[in-house]
């Protein structure tokens, strides 16, 4: 659930949908999601000041919190 979510959030914002690739790394308490995208589209994922990137946060711990779990996003270079 927490996948889609923000893979189509992602995707939406970013030029090159195409190369948004998105990892899923189960561990026992918590989910770590891991985000790569084209070099040209880092910045819109981050925003200014990471401003995008704190909001991507905040939606993805909701969605986890409603189903009793902890995850959060690393966007990777």
């Amino acid at each position: 659930m927490e996948k889609e979510l923000v893979e189509y959030i992602v995707k939406s914002l970013v030029d090159f949908p195409d190369e948004v690739e998105l990892n899923v790394v189960e561990g026992e308490k918590s989910t770590i999601l891991e985000l790569k995208v084209s070099s040209q589209d880092i910045g819109k994922v981050i925003g200014r000041q990471g401003r995008i990137a704190k909001a991507l946060r905040t939606i993805l711990s909701a969605a986890a919190t409603r189903s009793g779990k902890h995850a959060s996003l690393e966007i990777l270079d």
